[in-house]
């Protein structure tokens, strides 16, 4: 991967895939109306530009016949200039709308697919926010593109066509210098070209720093909303805790940071706006000037000035383009830099996954019905070890239990046989054709009603009311049945230990073959983690169980327990049988359990 990297030509690189693949055609179908209705555009100015010639040379000789029958072709002229207004702007709306959605479905199947969403939070946690750069970023990076695109386009086809006019219009410019007569030709065109190229000098000498200042307003205001959404997802905690002084104290720290850049964007803005207003002042004062001479000597007529005045100043506006858009394109290449820094990340995160065998942990499939852990290692993702190399097997239908002390891995080494973990070496083999459910200790409820939380995530299987109610009777949730159809926002509804009863109540649902849990039953008292347990002596006896836990109590519910010990060159695992007698018979014995050599 490049240290280095052209955050707009990356970013054009992806999008630009619009116009290929199966979205070509109705790419290049907008694209085409877009520019037709461009040049369109500008033959409807170059007509009203001629227009205002022979209404101001009939005005001026006082024909009232010939004003009148100037004036007849204004209506004809207006409403086409709508008409194709309208059609420029509906087709450039169509044109963004389209885009951003092959870019926003691009970059979220990119985030989300293959837990790239989860795995970001470890390869790159000073990325804030990549929800924020798909949704806003991504808006701001096409939107005011194809605006750019169409503006350059017009600007270079105007300032080509006016210049024609002011050549054939104007004329030359004749004046005595030290008794030799000079002639400039076609000054008008020169003037327009050297005013905009002095102007757009000092608008680009004036705004670059610009592109810095916004790029750090917008990561500025980016961490702030995100501070803003840490505390309102752990409102309950903070204030149990009494943490608002604190809270409260950070969130306008960070604010003062916001400000802090936003004073450094106003003093830059500032800046710019001086060369801007003056231009504004400037050019539409210029053309008349230089043309005032020629209409006060006739060689041009009342209508010629109207009609230079009006071509000079479309050749302006054209060259000048850069200055007038500078603000906006600044804001632009900030929202680019913002959507390829995630694009960056998203291509380390798929670089690590095709590094060679044995510097990321495979998933794979074995050949009988034991679950291969074979010389598994793991690291943090910048390479430091984090578990040392271990083999494990198990077999079907053991319970095993994984412990430890705090920050030994012990939910890293979840997450790695959820195939969540790439970073380490060595290989996981789970049995083929064998279901497997994982419980997280804050499990996951999506919105809409109760019954589509707890058949999650196969919500769209149809069935029947009865092995619902039964499962939530089972897991005590019997007194909630007359809810299933409700729709609430159950994970605020919901208590963590209603929560924890919801994930057991899909495992009767589900009926997996593995099951996986991670404090599964944290939030739970004693006698509701000896109920739910008892199910994998149960209904779910036959499931091969892998469980982390830090209760003494849960031992009676595994056959053996694998403990991990923290060491410098990386944690070590140690498994042991656990007696059956402690066990007071509330599962079934079991004996075949095994550690590869």
């Amino acid at each position: 991967m490049p240290t280095h990297r052209s955050r707009a030509r990356q970013f054009f690189l992806m999008a630009c895939q619009f116009w290929r693949g199966n979205t070509r055609t109705r790419a290049w179908l907008l694209t085409a109306a877009v520019l037709g209705f461009v040049a369109a555009q500008i033959v409807v100015a170059v007509g009203i530009n001629s227009w205002n010639r022979r209404f101001f040379d009939a005005l001026e000789t006082r024909d009232a016949s010939a004003i009148w029958a100037v004036a007849l072709w204004l209506p004809g002229l207006v409403v086409i200039a709508a008409l194709v207004l309208s059609g420029l702007v509906v087709s450039r709306m169509v044109l963004q709308t389209r885009w951003r959605e092959f870019v926003t479905i691009r970059l979220v199947g990119w985030w989300v697919s293959d837990q790239r969403y989860h795995q970001l939070q470890f390869s790159a946690p000073d990325l804030p926010a990549p929800e924020y750069r798909i949704a806003e970023d991504g808006r701001l990076s096409i939107e005011p593109l194809v605006e750019f695109v169409i503006g350059l386009i017009t600007a270079a086809v105007s300032a080509l066509t006016f210049a024609a006019i002011l050549w054939r219009v104007a004329g030359s410019a004749s004046f005595e210098l030290g008794g030799r007569a000079i002639v400039i030709p076609s000054y008008m065109a020169l003037a327009a070209v050297g005013y905009a190229a002095i102007t757009s000098y000092a608008a680009y000498f004036a705004g670059w720093p610009l592109v810095k200042r916004i790029s750090g307003k917008n990561e500025a205001e980016a961490r702030f909303r995100a501070e803003m959404t840490r505390l309102r997802e752990n409102a309950e905690s903070i204030a149990l805790i009494r943490g608002d002084a604190d809270e409260r104290a950070s969130l306008v720290q960070n604010y003062r940071r916001v400000v802090s850049v936003w004073f450094a964007l106003i003093r830059q803005q500032g800046i710019v706006a001086l060369v801007l207003n003056a231009n504004s002042a400037l050019f539409p004062i210029v053309p008349l000037l230089l043309s005032a001479p020629k209409y006060v000597s006739g060689e041009v007529t009342l209508g010629a000035v109207m009609q230079i005045v009006t071509a000079f100043m479309a050749v302006q506006a054209a060259l000048i383009w850069f200055v007038d858009n500078f603000l906006r394109l600044a804001e632009w290449f900030a929202s680019v830099a913002r959507v390829d820094e995630l694009q960056e990340a998203l291509e380390r995160l798929d670089a690590a996954a095709t590094i060679p065998s044995g510097r990321r942990v495979g998933m794979g499939r074995s050949i009988d019905k034991s679950i291969h852990i074979h010389r598994l290692s793991l690291a943090h993702s910048d390479g430091s070890p984090l578990l040392a190399e271990t083999s494990l097997m198990i077999d079907r239908g053991d319970r095993v239990l994984i412990g430890g002390e705090s920050g030994a891995g012990k939910s890293t080494l979840i997450r790695a046989l959820a195939g969540l973990w790439p970073w380490g070496g060595g290989s996981i083999d789970f049995p083929a054709g064998q279901s497997i459910a994982f419980i997280p200790q804050k499990p996951y409820l999506p919105l809409g009603s109760l019954r589509t939380v707890l058949l999650y995530p196969d919500a769209g299987r149809p069935t029947a009311d009865a092995p619902i109610l039964a499962a939530m009777q089972r897991c005590g949730l019997g007194g909630m049945g007359h809810r299933l159809d409700d729709v609430a926002a159950w994970d605020r509804v919901l208590s963590g230990g209603e929560r924890q009863r919801v994930a057991f109540a899909r495992l009767l649902l589900q009926r997996p073959d593995i099951v996986v849990m991670d404090e599964a039953t944290s939030a739970l008292d004693e006698d509701s983690q000896t109920s739910l347990m008892r199910l994998f002596g149960e209904e779910l006896r036959d499931a091969t169980v892998i469980s982390v836990g830090h209760r003494a109590s849960l031992d009676h519910f595994h056959d053996r327990k694998i403990t991990i010990t923290k060491t410098i060159g990386g944690a070590t695992l140690t498994s042991s049988r656990i007696p059956h007698g402690s066990r007071r018979g509330i599962i079934q014995q079991r004996t075949d359990f095994a550690v590869d050599p």
